[in-house]
C-alpha cells in the first residue's frame, strides 16, 4: 500500500496555530481536518467548509497521523495482581 508523502504538504510554523502542524499555505491544522473526518468520514463536509482543500491535502493529514501512531512505542499491559474477595 502506497502512502502519501505528507512532508511536502504539512508544515509547522512557529506562531501559526500555536506551532501545530498545518496544511502548507493555510492555517488549517491537521487536527482540524481529523476532527472533521471523525464527525463525518465523507469529505464533502470538509470540502464545503474549506473549498480550497484537495484530496491530496486530506491524504497528507491522514499519512501524518498514521506515521505518529506507527512510531508509538507499545509497552505490555501489566495485569493487576489477583485480589481474593473477602467474605
Amino acid at each position: 500500500m502506497m502512502q502519501t508523502n505528507y512532508r511536502d504538504r504539512i508544515v509547522r510554523i512557529r506562531g501559526v496555530v500555536g506551532g501545530k502542524p498545518v496544511i502548507k499555505g493555510t492555517r488549517i491544522s491537521v487536527e482540524l481536518v481529523l476532527q472533521y473526518l471523525i464527525g463525518n468520514p465523507h469529505v464533502e463536509n470538509l470540502f464545503s467548509a474549506f473549498p480550497h482543500l484537495t484530496m491530496d491535502d486530506v491524504r497528507a493529514c491522514l499519512s501524518y497521523a498514521l506515521e505518529l501512531v506507527e512510531e508509538e512505542q507499545a509497552f505490555p499491559i501489566e495485569e493487576p495482581p489477583y485480589q481474593q474477595a473477602h467474605p
